[in-house]
């Protein structure tokens, strides 16, 4: 046990760190738990250094020549580590896509309904994926993706100002689709 972490013969089974006897690097640049050169160590002596100062060897730069290594309590770092990830987390904001399928044959009054369902989707901070799909035995009508593309225009038309348009009108595969979103207000 160095510096409150028991370490299993599997190795540290947190994350990918190396940490104490796991280092298999003969020779380490040891860095201090205040940011100090200690120098070039064996990996024995800078294990004893550990042990001296109650603290774990943690593998910072393993690919460096020689390996860099730094004295510090990794308990606390990894639960540090946690905490700040936990945070980003918690504080980042997840929009949801709505999907809203049109097609070709779609009349004049689902057309407005439709409309008007995106525009509510926008307002309560969603996007929107505007998709034109094709019906099945209608298969002429996806030879023609001037026809598709001129659709998605004039539905893309139909919609406020208020609305930004994330992705352009594009094809994926015999569908085709375009993401709004609401625009974003600048700071």
């Amino acid at each position: 046990m160095f510096g409150g972490v028991i370490i299993s013969k599997q190795g540290n089974k947190f994350d990918d760190t190396l940490i104490n006897e796991d280092i298999r690097v003969k020779e380490l640049l040891v860095i201090s738990e205040k940011g100090e050169k200690l120098g070039v160590l064996s990996r024995d002596k800078a294990l004893e250094e550990a042990d001296l100062r109650g603290l774990d060897l943690v593998l910072i730069s393993p690919d460096a020549n020689p390996a860099v290594a730094k004295l510090m309590d990794f308990s606390k770092f990894r639960f540090e580590q946690q905490k700040k990830a936990k945070l980003q987390k918690k504080n980042q904001k997840i929009v949801p896509l709505k999907e809203v399928q049109f097609t070709p044959t779609t009349e004049k009054h689902d057309f407005d309904t439709k409309v008007r369902k995106i525009v509510d989707f926008v307002d309560h901070g969603s996007k929107v994926k505007i998709a034109l799909k094709f019906q099945k035995g209608r298969g002429r009508m996806a030879y023609n993706p001037e026809l598709c593309l001129d659709i998605l225009d004039k539905i893309l038309a139909e919609l406020p100002e208020g609305i930004q348009i994330d992705s352009k009108p594009k094809q994926e595969g015999k569908n085709f689709y375009a993401i709004v979103a609401p625009k974003k207000e600048k700071k």
